[in-house]
């Protein structure tokens, strides 16, 4: 999932009651220096009106992927922005076959999704998954498998699911693993599923919350897509 500046922003708070871009900024630097993984002097920050926009260079794609997990990880961050580019070392370098290969050997190792199911593409360093999944899990452990192995610089997982029957009252499911979830902490969250679609609605405090949000929607069986029209609000 990526979470970029066109995500869902509530403009409708008065801007007294957000944090100033200029603590936001400080508050996103201060969980980058703090986060080990990330290397903080290549990174920089802007901040409008509670987006941030993350700028500057990684040696490698696990360190960009950190460095955005740590920008969703504050409070007052309603959308990010990943302009991050990745410039491998030397000694990180490998070929498209090389990492076709280590990502084939990688998918093909594993109990989590069934053999031969996922396609790997690779050019330039980047990874491009297709390939038909029978759950949700599966097409997020293949992209989790392969996206932090040495020479990648990026990963685009277009993986489909199979089409299965819609669940009877998916809906009350969904709401109920809201009510379960530990990351979670609102009841302004509404889920209205048509078919095998579910959309999701309401405001979190985080991106990290609304992220989780479609996560426990994407887990309900049946559910073939998600929309998630959920905005972060923090206040």
């Amino acid at each position: 999932m990526r979470f970029n500046g066109n995500q869902d922003i509530d403009h409708s708070m008065p801007p007294a009651a957000l944090k100033s871009d200029v603590q936001l900024k400080a508050d996103v630097l201060a969980e980058l220096s703090y986060e080990p993984k990330v290397n903080v002097t290549d990174i920089g920050v802007l901040v409008h009106n509670g987006a941030v926009t993350l700028t500057g260079f990684a040696s490698s794609y696990a360190e960009k992927w950190e460095s955005v997990a740590a920008a969703k990880r504050v409070d007052g961050v309603r959308a990010i922005a990943d302009d991050i580019r990745v410039n491998l070392p030397e000694s990180m370098s490998r070929t498209d076959g090389g990492i076709a290969e280590a990502a084939a050997n990688r998918l093909r190792d594993t109990t989590t999704i069934p053999s031969g199911l996922a396609k790997i593409v690779v050019a330039d360093g980047w990874i491009t998954l297709t390939g038909e999944m029978d759950f949700w899990y599966q097409k997020a452990a293949a992209e989790d498998m392969v996206k932090f192995l040495p020479g990648v610089k990026g990963l685009t997982n277009c993986m489909t699911l199979k089409p299965t029957p819609p669940t009877p009252d998916v809906d009350a499911l969904i709401r109920a693993a809201f009510v379960r979830s530990g990351v979670l902490h609102t009841k302004n969250l509404a889920v209205e599923s048509v078919g095998n679609s579910v959309t999701l609605r309401g405001q979190v405090r985080t991106c990290h919350e609304q992220e989780e949000a479609e996560r426990a929607a994407w887990s309900a069986a049946g559910v073939l897509s998600v929309d998630n029209q959920i905005s972060v609000r923090w206040d």
